[in-house]
């Protein structure tokens, strides 16, 4: 599950549209993934179902209503006493006197995300993920984030059965018991949210959104043992292209923050799926005998992908925002205002940096619907990728 804020709430209708379709064809009491994988948002999203992993159909339902009935201050303050004082922080460092500011001064992010530490701390049960991998009922569990220190993309993770790290540039792998800190840090949006400490595979070093530098986002899983990989994405693969009115005025701070969010938790999933199936390509052409003398291997992956653009979608959800982040956003020249009366209205091109903070239930509603809706319209494929027997005269929308 990749990563992308509140666009996170799309994969919970993917998997509540799966949980459906395994109750509708006697699937409903086991686990129907024993590697579970996720980058930032998705990491959270991971993480919860991983620890009810030994009750997926309920897991799945609570992860639902949690989305359902979300604001923003469940993941951040956005009390006008806590937005001053980020305020006046970051007036501080700009200041002719920002050298000689105390180093407990310097604003630390934009936004103070303790909140969620709080929501983590009483939705994902550690014991009960421990007693899943020692019962069988999942295999691992992993989670990334970004060696602020190093530069490296760090995978750590949680196994029922010893495997080994793995190695690549830029990109290692630590075994080790999970926490919540470790969500802290995969979720920490740059400037947004501040990073997180953690013992990584050089000792303690503090650790940011795990989709930065994430160069292959599907690898854990594959290291991890998976030969079928259920892929959920958070915008821009299969959501169509948008028409917006050219402009030759210089981008705001909003615009340039929305472009750099969505290269660093969008574009990276793309690229990757295009790489594994190139890769399934290739080996399909080699004889049995030559693929056995090397170290790829086919993978079964399945995409689901939001149909519609989402931030098109937040566009729209503009106001449910708290007053003090819009006041925030507007003034880094985003889009904090709804579309005109009517829906009318031009959507802006800095309604993507909107669209990663916009944890309230009218904008992740939607996104569950739009979640369930686009699972549905796969519906054959994913019952050929579990293997469960279509009715007859089923066919796919897609």
């Amino acid at each position: 599950m990749s990563g992308g804020g509140a666009r996170a709430a799309y994969q919970v209708g993917v998997l509540a549209a799966i949980a459906d379709l395994a109750r509708q064809h006697g699937q409903g009491t086991g686990n129907l993934f024993p590697i579970v994988c996720g980058t930032s948002a998705g990491a959270i999203n991971a993480a919860v179902l991983a620890s009810g992993a030994h009750d997926f159909g309920n897991r799945v339902d609570r992860l639902v209503q949690v989305w359902s009935n979300f604001h923003a201050q469940q993941v951040y303050r956005a009390e006008v006493s806590d937005m001053i004082a980020s305020g006046a922080r970051w007036m501080s460092m700009l200041s002719i006197g920002w050298v000689l500011a105390n180093k407990r001064l310097r604003p630390r992010s934009l936004l103070n995300n303790e909140p969620l530490r709080g929501l983590l701390e009483r939705e994902i049960d550690w014991a009960q993920l421990e007693r899943n991998l020692a019962d069988g009922h999942l295999q691992a569990l992993a989670v990334t984030a970004s060696n602020y220190a190093s530069g490296e993309h760090v995978t750590f993770y949680r196994s029922r059965k010893p495997i080994q790290p793995w190695m690549r540039n830029q990109r290692v792998a630590q075994a080790c018991p999970l926490t919540v800190d470790h969500l802290l840090a995969s979720s920490a949006i740059p400037f947004v949210f501040p990073a997180a400490s953690l013992r990584g595979p050089n000792g303690p070093a503090y650790f940011g959104d795990g989709s930065m530098r994430q160069t292959a986002p599907i690898s854990p899983a594959i290291h991890l043992g998976a030969d079928k990989v259920l892929v959920i994405g958070a915008g821009r693969m299969a959501e169509p292209p948008m028409q917006r009115p050219h402009s030759t005025d210089y981008p705001t701070l909003g615009q340039i923050a929305g472009h750099a969010l969505s290269s660093i938790f969008l574009d990276t999933l793309a690229v990757d799926v295009e790489r594994l199936r190139r890769i399934n390509h290739t080996l399909s052409l080699i004889s049995p005998e030559h693929r056995a003398k090397s170290q790829l291997r086919p993978i079964d992956l399945l995409l689901v992908a939001p149909s519609r653009r989402l931030d098109e979608l937040a566009s729209r959800h503009a106001a449910a925002l708290p007053k003090t982040v819009r006041r925030l956003l507007q003034m880094l020249g985003s889009n904090g205002q709804p579309p005109g009366p009517n829906g009318s209205g031009t959507i802006r091109q800095d309604s993507a940096l909107l669209s990663y903070l916009l944890f309230e239930a009218d904008f992740t509603r939607e996104l569950i619907e739009l979640g369930r809706s686009d699972a549905m319209a796969q519906r054959a494929e994913i019952l050929t990728f579990f293997g469960w027997t279509a009715p007859a005269g089923l066919v796919s929308r897609v």
